[in-house]
């Protein structure tokens, strides 16, 4: 029953969450893309795409298998999540059961905030970061589990097939985990090589994962060719988003983090079997332990702004991931189970993401992984032997505390939509779409309206065969009408467009752009495209004003 209650929780908050808030540049840039793909288009050959294509490959055959409607992703993404939820319930069972605390009440307690903090909770739409936290959650999952059922061949294969899934859903996470999971799983045949089983299992896992990435990779030489692929997805991507070193390093060198490390470090020193033998130390090591979790649930009330109650909440993770990398490089000369390896794969996983922009910012799928962080930390410092010192009711105390405090600060970090300050989420009312395709989308303010009523005139006026320019585009307008893209770029921005304003007017006489559409008011709060002034200015030599709408501005090609 725990279970289940986890999973339906989980999907009904992300399913509310789809019900009144839809983030339209986020949720265009996924299914534009994946209409493209359910309409035989091909990334990286047909159009320029700086991402791994599993996710998209996965929307586009619900498209082709169920049709264009945005319930069914909306669905989707409560379904991954939920799952998501479970997976972290079963894996702190595993990772708690060699620890001195009570195992099941633990994880139960440390899996809730997760209703909140899920991988789509904050992010509600299907998207590629909860995608592959999904997948790496199920292969560490199944390496535990390949442990306590003495590593049957057939299912160490599969198991090692999943663990290079990542890859292709998110190019820098993805090959990240798959390096960190390679090398446990050499580790742990190199420390269990004298048992045969446990060797010949470490060997079945790589061939498995090797076996899906070469077979990934030749797919992709195939169908657009891997230079192609390295282009867009490594070189392309990593010149837009990849962050310097320096910032990387930098969030951990805030002087905010100097306390609550120090009194995390304390807390787990008390817990120490040498300390852990006096009763006060043991509730000072709980107390100590529980002071930054406790903070990030009263900054709602000690701090007034919004992004700065979150931004306490989000140092958590610095203050964790310091303590985790900390225990775990000093127990991995000793280590010899996957219990043991998993903080190593995760940290790995974890620091792949922060390859992105936005490091903190990045966290919002990762938080099953560091609430499995937190229990390997426990079970590195308080092993089964601290029952004997009566440690596992302070512990118990803790992992209340901490449940409490997360399903606090994350309700309100999901709730208050902080993350998604980049969009205007505004608006007295809420609007429900009308269209067939967008049933079941909602938002506040106008968008709506006025993207429905673009709808209705391109179809009185505009040709399905005509090809279109949407500038920038931020709406669902192939997904919505079935039209084919035509434009080898459906959404102008920085990230994901490789064209100057010269090159996009080229790129429109070459492909007989006969129409452009100018979104003026856009739901996200920054202007994408930087030129657009000088494109639009190049642009009017050859179109003409053809009509304004409420939003939007359509000119034709001159006659």
């Amino acid at each position: 029953m725990t279970g289940i209650f986890l999973f339906v929780s989980t999907a009904a908050f992300v399913l509310w969450q789809n019900a009144h808030l839809t983030v339209l540049w986020d949720l265009s840039y996924i299914l534009e893309n994946a209409t493209r793909i359910s309409l035989g288009q091909l990334p990286y050959r047909d159009f320029p795409f700086p991402y791994a294509p599993l996710t998209f490959v996965i929307q586009a055959a619900i498209i082709k298998l169920l049709g264009r409607a945005v319930i069914h992703h909306y669905f989707y993404a409560a379904l991954s999540s939920a799952l998501a939820s479970l997976l972290t319930w079963r894996i702190l069972l595993r990772v708690l059961a060699s620890s001195g605390i009570p195992v099941r009440w633990v994880s139960f307690l440390w899996t809730l905030p997760l209703v909140f903090l899920g991988t789509s909770s904050i992010f509600p739409h299907p998207f590629y970061d909860s995608d592959c936290t999904l997948f790496i959650l199920l292969g560490c999952w199944l390496l535990l589990r390949l442990e306590s059922d003495d590593f049957p061949p057939l299912r160490c294969v599969g198991c090692g097939v999943l663990l290079a899934v990542p890859l292709f859903i998110k190019q820098n996470t993805g090959l990240v985990f798959l390096l960190a999971a390679s090398f446990c799983v050499a580790w742990f045949g190199i420390r269990n090589r004298t048992t045969a089983r446990k060797r010949s299992a470490a060997l079945l896992l790589l061939g498995g994962a090797a076996a899906v990435a070469i077979s990934g990779l030749v797919l992709i030489q195939a169908s657009v060719g891997l230079a192609a692929y390295y282009h867009w997805t490594i070189q392309f991507a990593a010149s837009r988003r990849l962050p310097g070193i320096a910032t990387m390093l930098g969030v951990y060198r805030d002087s905010a983090l100097l306390w609550p490390l120090l009194a995390f470090a304390a807390g787990l020193t008390f817990l120490l079997p040498r300390f852990s033998v006096h009763r006060s130390l043991r509730w000072a090591a709980a107390a100590l332990l529980s002071a930054p979790f406790v903070h990030a649930a009263a900054a709602l009330l000690l701090q007034s702004d919004a992004s700065d109650r979150v931004e306490v909440l989000l140092r958590l993770w610095p203050v964790l991931l310091l303590a985790a990398s900390a225990l775990t490089l000093c127990r991995l000369p000793r280590a010899a189970t996957f219990a043991q390896l998993i903080p190593l794969i995760l940290l790995g996983a974890i620091h792949g993401a922060f390859l992105s922009q936005q490091l903190w910012g990045s966290t919002y799928a990762l938080w099953p992984m560091l609430m499995i962080l937190l229990a390997c930390i426990l079970a590195a410092v308080c092993p089964k032997e601290a029952k004997q010192t009566n440690t596992s009711l302070p512990l118990a105390v803790f992992a209340g505390i901490v449940s409490l405090s997360l399903l606090v600060s994350g309700g309100y970090y999901a709730l208050s939509h902080e993350r998604l300050s980049y969009v205007d989420l505004t608006g007295d009312k809420l609007q429900h779409s009308n269209l067939p395709a967008l049933r079941g989308l909602a938002m506040r303010g106008s968008w709506l309206p006025d993207f429905e009523e673009l709808v209705a005139f391109t179809g009185r006026n505009i040709p399905r065969t005509d090809a279109i320019l949407m500038l920038p585009g931020e709406d669902l307008l192939y997904f919505t009408t079935g039209r084919t893209p035509q434009f080898p770029v459906v959404m102008l921005d920085n990230t994901v467009n490789p064209y100057s304003a010269a090159q996009l007017l080229q790129l429109a006489t070459r492909h007989n752009v006969r129409w452009v559409i100018v979104k003026r008011n856009l739901q996200l709060q920054e202007e994408p495209l930087a030129f657009r002034p000088q494109l639009l200015e190049m642009l009017s030599r050859g179109f003409e004003p053809f009509e304004s709408l409420n939003n939007y501005d359509l000119y034709r090609l001159r006659q």
